[in-house]
């Protein structure tokens, strides 16, 4: 019975149990592993019970292997969840450890930043002369992840402390990178009104990342948003600097933003110059930003600061060029050089030219044609133009621009000094934050994704449409309020035969009446395709909300639907949910729609008339950087209409464009930084 309870019994197909008792012949089983033996059954009683317990042997075999195969099964199962679940705590583990190297990265800029702060103030309070603050500022410099980490435990100790260890620790080593001071008015996210404040922003990091040493001066607004600046304290030394005839006394406060170190400015005796609710718009603008540029430059010479490259942004710190070479640079800053960076040549700042005196220039030196005299209005002087002339190299921010066009239709009377000075130009397109902006990490994505694998793309298609209760054949045009500008968003979910659903949507930095025209046509057109429509935000214009309102009115279409509010977590959404961005401009420095749009995969699109003349400028000049090359031959072209065909009728060229276009790489660290880093070593070679 043993050998019967561990074998399998054969049976031919069709005999059943009652042919096999019935059968009156001596049946032979064979046993697995007992091929040779044989159990003979009679005809008799005895027979029948043999047989009985033979078919409860089958019986209960056959049970027994279907519980084995069911318990197999489960433990397959609980076997696939382990290695499932150990999957997940290998890669959670991994973005730990990415997390933390970051995290450590950030703070040993930091510390390497508090340390130059210290320094500084070490040089204020007469502790240590000017040679020995610049040998320490290149020890920090030069070793910064040295210092770091052996300084992050002194960092608490008193001045003179900290500085019998930095003296230990200098010995002479070569020198490597730039130093960089940012004089300016705006910084991210410490206070941020337009294009500059991301720029200054994402260029330093860019440049500090790559082994350079970046500092920003700022003038210490009442408004100033510190949440994010780390360290933040006042000096113990006041310094003095000159205006309107006169040596007045300022604050100096230090602290660090994402490991850069700032130095804010506070005037004492015009302490209202800088308390006020807004950055710009007040008729003293000069005379603000005119004291703020000349007391930079008198703390650079007190601290004992020998910046490689001292660089300065449109008209607001456009004088310190003139004030550097007539003032300053034999103060110990032969070895420095200007770089200016122009945004645009919108805003110049026109004055009378014995404004100039305020700061201690000499306006009849300075009025000249060649100088600071205006092009058109020769009565008057022009900061900005005086910046230009002054300056060692000048930066033009523009992402479709080049040079020449730059110089001809768009300098605002400034072509003749453009002109004159047209090897000093340089052209750079604006880079964007991809610590932000980056859909393989995007924390407000419900699944991340890259060029090489889109199936993310599509889970955020999917959340998106539910998030908005819209259906697979929806549209989606969404408009979103800045906290200085107002945009749209337009985000179009559309499905076409035999087609996964492709979305669109639109940005834009401000709205004209011609635009708000242009963009109700584009509704009115895609209304007629089933699509659906949502608006969020709303616009600091009246007149624009009420023409809003009163077309929501005019559509009555249940599926357009207003919202009054801007959603951060959406706006990512939106993004990765899209396959079509329409923007206003291909140059949108503000908002940068055309490199947030290709990084997310989506196909920028420009709608607005003027965007006809820019595609042709892309198309035949030459002289444009490669994002503005890239962007003319890959999508200025393209018309809303083609890029929903295309899309419809040729599926898998679309997919090969969209992949191409984010595996470009146009952050800070890239072609903004190249063109930068070379301005940089081509004026210290002067």
């Amino acid at each position: 019975m043993e050998i019967l309870a561990n074998t399998v019994i054969h049976f031919p197909p069709r005999l059943s149990k009652s042919r096999l008792l019935k059968s009156n012949s001596v049946c032979c089983l064979r046993l697995e592993g007992h091929d040779n033996m044989e159990l003979p059954l009679s005809s008799n009683g005895g027979s029948t019970t043999k047989n009985d317990n033979i078919w409860r042997l089958f019986r209960e075999a056959q049970q027994n292997i279907l519980y084995v195969n069911k318990q197999r099964l489960l433990v397959m199962e609980e076997l696939n969840k382990t290695k499932k679940e150990k999957q997940l705590l290998l890669d959670e583990i991994e973005h730990l450890k990415a997390d933390k190297q970051t995290a450590v990265g950030k703070y040993k800029l930091s510390v390497s930043s508090e340390l130059l702060l210290r320094i500084d103030s070490m040089v204020l309070t007469g502790m240590i002369d000017i040679k020995e603050a610049s040998e320490l500022r290149r020890l920090v410099k030069d070793y910064r992840i040295e210092v770091a980490d052996l300084f992050t435990q002194s960092l608490h100790k008193e001045d003179m402390e900290l500085l019998a260890e930095l003296r230990y620790l200098f010995h002479k080593r070569k020198k490597n990178g730039y130093h960089i001071i940012h004089i300016c008015t705006e910084m991210e996210p410490v206070v941020s009104v337009g294009s500059l404040a991301s720029y200054v922003t994402g260029l330093s990091r860019a440049l500090q990342r790559k082994g350079n040493l970046v500092e920003v001066i700022l003038p210490k607004y009442a408004s100033l948003d510190i949440g994010d600046v780390q360290g933040l304290r006042e000096t113990e030394m006041e310094f003095y600097s000159y205006f309107n005839g006169q040596l007045h006394a300022n604050r100096v406060w230090t602290g660090v933003v994402y490991g850069i170190g700032v130095t804010f400015i506070q005037p004492l005796h015009y302490s209202s110059f800088f308390s006020r609710e807004r950055i710009y718009g007040y008729s003293d603008d000069f005379e603000r930003f005119t004291y703020f540029s000349r007391a930079s430059l008198d703390y650079m010479v007190k601290s004992a600061k020998k910046p490689d490259v001292l660089h300065i942004h449109n008209w607001h710190t456009a004088i310190v060029g003139p004030l550097f070479w007539d003032v300053f640079v034999n103060q110990g800053l032969e070895a420095t050089r200007i770089l200016l960076t122009c945004q645009d040549f919108d805003s110049q700042c026109l004055q009378q030219p014995d404004k100039l005196a305020l700061c201690g220039l000499d306006p009849s030196r300075l009025n000249r044609p060649d100088r600071l005299q205006d092009n058109t209005k020769t009565q008057l002087v022009n900061i900005l133009k005086g910046g230009v002339v002054y300056s060692n190299k000048v930066v033009i921010m523009s992402s479709i621009h080049s040079k020449g066009t730059i110089v001809h239709s768009l300098s605002h009377g400034l072509e003749p000094t453009l002109a004159i000075h047209k090897d000093k130009l340089v052209v750079s397109p604006c880079g964007i934050d991809d610590s932000i902006w980056d859909p393989s990490k995007d924390k407000f994505l419900p699944e991340n994704y890259i060029a090489d694998n889109m199936k993310g793309k599509a889970v955020c298609k999917a959340a998106l449409q539910k998030h908005l209760a819209l259906s697979k054949h929806a549209s989606t045009v969404v408009c979103i309020k800045h906290l200085w500008k107002f945009a749209i968003f337009f985000g179009l979910v559309r499905s076409f035969p035999m087609k996964k659903d492709s979305s669109m949507w639109c940005i834009f930095s401000d709205v004209s009446d011609v635009d708000l025209e242009n963009l109700k046509a584009a509704i009115w057109v895609a209304s007629r395709r089933n699509i659906q429509f949502v608006f969020m935000g709303a616009s600091k214009t009246p007149k624009i909300n009420r023409e809003l309102q009163l077309f929501e009115e005019e559509l009555k279409d249940e599926n357009t639907r207003f919202i009054n509010k801007y959603d951060e977590a959406l706006s990512h959404l939106i993004l990765a949910g899209s396959d079509i961005i329409l923007c206003q401009s291909f140059h949108d420095a503000v908002l940068q729609v055309p490199l947030k749009a290709v990084r997310y995969g989506a196909a920028p699109v420009a709608i607005t008339f003027n965007d006809k003349v820019f595609r042709n400028i892309l198309e035949h000049d030459p002289g444009k950087t490669k994002f503005a090359h890239y962007m003319s031959t890959a999508f200025a072209n393209l018309s809303l209409s083609q890029a929903l065909d295309e899309i419809k009728n040729k599926p898998s060229h679309w997919n090969m464009k969209i992949m191409d276009a984010m595996s470009k790489d146009f952050s800070w660290d890239a072609e903004c930084y190249d063109i930068h880093i070379s301005a940089y070593a081509s004026i210290k070679n002067l």
